[in-house]
């Protein structure tokens, strides 16, 4: 079975949960949305929004098990999915047989947090960004801040 080649810290940053796929050898050897070339063993991501070279620890639901992952693709924005990942991640959290399934993404620091915030003027409203306790909103504007507001009390 494929080792993740980074380590995994205790306290994380939980930004999804969530639908995996992984892809494999139709895609193997060809271009990655930020230009690397794809191989099927590396512990490779596709996201919809998170920022290429962001770090993530992926947890399946079904097992428990983890792998640390780096995004460097692209999902299509209509997927359903929030995550493919590489067959050798698929491996390492045993969901080859399964094809799919439920996970949880987390970033592995509140640095990382802040670069991932800083990458965007307006944050995706399917992920979110928390430490755990309180939620770190992020809003497109003022204005929906306040129309979510009004709603909440």
């Amino acid at each position: 079975m494929a080792q993740s080649p980074f380590s995994s810290p205790d306290s994380l940053l939980i930004i999804q949960e969530g639908v995996a796929s992984f892809y494999g050898t139709r895609f193997h050897k060809r271009k990655t949305a930020n230009g690397e070339v794809y191989d099927m063993w590396e512990y490779t991501a596709a996201h919809k929004h998170l920022p290429f070279g962001t770090l993530l620890k992926v947890t399946n639901q079904q097992n428990g098990l983890e792998a640390i992952v780096r995004v460097n693709d692209r999902l299509p924005k209509s997927s359903r999915r929030i995550i493919d990942l590489s067959k050798g991640v698929a491996e390492q959290l045993e969901m080859v047989n399964d094809g799919i399934v439920e996970v949880k993404l987390s970033l592995l620091s509140e640095q990382a947090v802040e670069w991932v915030r800083a990458q965007y003027k307006k944050v995706p409203k399917d992920i979110r960004l928390r430490s755990f306790q309180p939620v770190i909103a992020f809003q497109r504007d003022e204005e929906e801040l306040m129309k979510l507001e009004n709603k909440a009390f």
